[in-house]
């Protein structure tokens, strides 16, 4: 597995894949510790995620660097994320027990209850723009439901997965309980149908989402799949246009813009869609693009080559199809896998800035009508996982985030974010089951009924 600096569009660091062998060994290293975990307590099972938590705050200096010279992370966001990892650790280890308590049954002359079960090794099959919270979203519920963890992570993020089993092994878990698997596509399909492996999920993109989901369902193993978004931001007319262009800025910028729930389409109603134009320029002209390693930076480069000519193709056939280039879109004459903030306006559908995700610091802008118009440009997507609507009639807010957006998370008068204490997940292509919070856990368990006559 080669690392590519995508500053420089030069190899650094090599690591070996493993072989069937390795595999197998890290397969049943985990498969055993799967036998004693499991009976070990929650307030156990909570203080090696509080000793987790440690050493992510611990090194969060070191992981942010990595991240940057793996994935070109904006390193002042990288270290954000090693604190979010911390924080999803704490949230589980306060929670965890709480939320697969046994749930009492009422039945006559019955002593039945609702009991939550951890199932075996889960395979996490992970992506590399968010290289560590992407993880541990879902190590930390599987963990403490008493379940062990075998991570399948990006090729171009080898030393990111290092660094989390070193974060484990210092944390002082036991042996096989979190493994790292060093393996490609092929031997990935034959872990999934490993009839130890008892559930998959999977970070990704709608191919790859399509691959596992199919070949977990032949093993009728369970799956969780994240896939990707082309999330719809509704500017209405009542909305404050500082707010809504700070938030949908930032949100379309974080780690350049590389992420699957960045606001991708912004749906601005015709009253003022000039304004909000004119203001969102000038804020994406303000943003710093630089080297990863700068704490000042907010733009990186991409992560690799293919994803920025990916983009820049995506953005080339939109102004091709009538679409405007305000800001942006051209590829700089320089090393590396740099991408300008790009503004599109008069996108619309058929685009592929309209029809497809945008995977980069490129957003585009769609006239709505009214509020009507808006809500149908949003739902008209195959993509369904975030959405954001701005307007300063809160009640108007929830109405259209609760009743008419079609996704899995919406959120009002901000951006769409995950956080340990929502359910995160999306609908359409953008894949099924949900991530954090209760439900995070409880799509990693088995419910199992237990029934007890007593008469």
């Amino acid at each position: 597995m080669q690392v590519i600096d995508p500053r420089t569009g030069r190899p650094t660091d090599s690591y070996p894949e493993m072989d069937a062998d390795a595999v197998e060994a890290a397969l049943a290293r985990a498969h055993d510790a799967f036998g004693s975990w499991r009976r070990v307590a929650f307030a156990d099972r909570a203080s090696l995620l509080r000793r987790v938590a440690e050493q992510f705050r611990a090194r969060r200096d070191a992981l942010a660097e990595r991240m940057a010279r793996e994935m070109g992370k904006p390193i002042s966001q990288g270290r954000g994320e090693a604190d979010k990892c911390a924080w999803v650790c704490e949230h589980y280890a306060d929670h965890g027990a709480a939320y697969l308590a046994p749930e009492p049954v009422d039945i006559d002359g019955v002593d039945a209850h609702v009991s939550y079960q951890p199932q075996g090794v889960l395979l996490s099959i992970m992506p590399w723009n968010f290289p560590l919270w992407q993880v541990m979203r879902q190590a930390a519920p599987a963990l403490m439901a008493g379940n062990t963890v075998a991570l399948k992570h990006a090729a171009n993020v080898p030393g990111c997965a290092e660094d989390l089993a070193s974060v484990f092994s210092d944390a002082e878990a036991p042996e096989g309980l979190f493994e790292n698997l060093r393996i490609d596509h092929t031997l990935a399909e034959e872990v999934i149908r490993d009839r130890r492996v008892r559930a998959v999920t999977l970070t990704g993109s709608v191919r790859a989402g399509r691959a596992v989901g199919a070949t977990a369902g032949e093993a009728l193993t369970p799956s969780v799949l994240e896939l990707g978004g082309s999330d719809p931001y509704l500017v209405l007319e009542d909305a404050d246009l500082d707010r809504a262009v700070d938030k949908c800025v930032t949100s379309r910028l974080i780690n350049s813009g590389q992420s699957c729930i960045a606001a991708k389409r912004w749906i601005v109603v015709d009253a003022v869609h000039d304004d909000f134009v004119a203001r969102a320029l000038d804020a994406m002209r303000a943003k710093t693009v630089g080297d990863p390693l700068d704490a000042h930076t907010d733009v990186g480069p991409m992560a690799r080559e293919d994803l920025r000519d990916g983009l820049h193709d995506q953005v080339t056939r939109s102004a091709e199809a009538g679409a405007t280039v305000a800001l942006g879109g051209e590829v700089p004459a320089r090393d590396g896998w740099w991408y300008p903030p790009t503004l599109l306006t008069g996108v619309t559908p058929g685009m592929p800035a309209f029809d497809e995700e945008l995977f980069g610091p490129a957003a585009a802008v769609i006239r709505a009508d009214d509020e009507a118009d808006a809500i149908a440009l949003a739902n008209r997507s195959s993509f369904g996982l975030g959405a954001a609507v701005f307007t300063r009639n809160v009640e108007r807010g929830r109405r259209i985030a609760e009743l008419e957006l079609d996704a899995g998370a919406c959120f009002v008068n901000d951006f769409v974010k995950s956080d340990p204490r929502l359910p995160f997940g999306g609908v359409k292509d953008s894949g099924y089951g949900r991530e954090l919070a209760r439900a995070g856990i409880l799509a990693l368990v088995n419910t199992k009924t237990v029934y007890v006559s007593v008469t």
